[in-house]
């Protein structure tokens, strides 16, 4: 017999490491607290088939202007290859949670290819296309039981170059864990959105962060002479490592800080045991207007696989309300160029 219950965050981080290992932060139970400590409100959920754990969700609840919906990213975390009733009952499951709290719609995106076969299935049981993208739907990602050799011979030649011409400049890189460092880091992911033209995380969400993770998030910092070249906040959540927001200054476009940034990442992930590294965040293929694409030709750089996830889909819950929703977020999507 199905059935759909809250669970204990230890119990939904247990049930992922050892049945979904391919899973990311997104799903476990620190990104729910993150948004927790944050002033949202998070559920951890289990999908249960008699006895058995067989599907997870981290849910967390969105009070926007536009309407309030649930969002589950990285998520559901279940069997999407297996049956259909499973799927189609925890889907139905968490809409009726939705209605119960006057959502709008609940938004997911598990971490499961984007394929026909996905596709299908996801409308099978009620989902529609999200107007609006929900967390790195592309991204890349670098295996890192590879050698150092083997991971330099896979970077495109440029990068490669670059990795080793910031070693020979000396530039510096180090990591903090600190508040300050946190906070300091927001300050300049401002500034470098307004040179860039996007919009940036809030500094709760970036002090939720260090607050949750604790040493597993860091801020690293690329220097030359003193002088600071760029940043990267990274989540080191086994069995991952992730590059989750970056930051730099007008003179990192001059030197290659940001490749030796990546490369320290790396030798670290590596000493912390992390199977992979996950580059966070590349423009879908053929689409060189979109707000990654610069960015995209500096990840791929770095050779690895590139993964193209299951797009966002929603459950709509009130039909009428979410009309409105969806014309405003193709709006947005359209003026922010993702």
């Amino acid at each position: 017999m199905l059935k759909v219950v809250a669970i204990e965050p230890k119990t939904l981080d247990e049930f992922i490491s050892k049945q979904h290992p391919e899973m990311n932060f997104l799903q476990m139970s620190n990104w729910g607290k993150v948004h927790e400590v944050e002033g949202e409100k998070a559920k951890y959920l289990g999908l249960y088939d008699g006895e058995k754990i067989i599907g997870s969700a981290v849910v967390i609840r969105k009070d926007a202007r536009r309407g309030r919906y649930f969002e589950i990213p990285g998520g559901p975390v279940m069997d999407w290859d297996g049956p259909i009733k499973p799927i189609r009952f925890f889907i139905d499951e968490i809409k009726k949670l939705a209605a119960a709290e006057k959502c709008v719609f609940v938004r997911i995106r598990p971490n499961i290819d984007n394929t026909p076969a996905h596709l299908a299935t996801a409308k099978k049981v009620g989902l529609v296309p999200a107007p609006m993208l929900l967390h790195a739907e592309n991204t890349i990602m670098l295996d890192m039981g590879k050698s150092d050799e083997d991971l330099m011979t896979e970077m495109r030649r440029q990068t490669r170059y670059e990795v080793r011409r910031s070693a020979k400049l000396g530039i510096k890189v180090s990591y903090e864990t600190t508040k300050q460092a946190f906070n300091d880091f927001y300050d300049l992911q401002l500034q470098t959105a307004e040179r860039q033209g996007f919009v940036p995380s809030s500094r709760n969400c970036v002090l939720a962060q260090h607050e949750v993770y604790g040493d597993m998030a860091r801020i690293y910092t690329a220097e030359l002479d003193g002088k600071k070249l760029c940043q990267g906040l990274v989540i080191f959540s086994a069995p991952e490592a992730i590059y989750h927001e970056a930051a730099s200054t007008p003179d990192g476009r001059k030197f290659p800080g940001a490749y030796a940034l990546q490369w320290q990442i790396i030798q670290d992930a590596k000493k912390l045991g992390m199977k992979r590294y996950n580059l966070f965040g590349i423009a879908p293929p053929n689409s060189p207007n979109h707000r990654f694409a610069g960015v995209t030709t500096f990840k791929t750089g770095f050779g690895g696989e590139q993964i193209a996830y299951l797009p966002a889909q929603d459950i709509v819950v009130n039909k009428l309300r979410y009309k409105l929703v969806s014309a405003i977020e193709k709006a947005r999507k359209k003026k922010r160029h993702l």
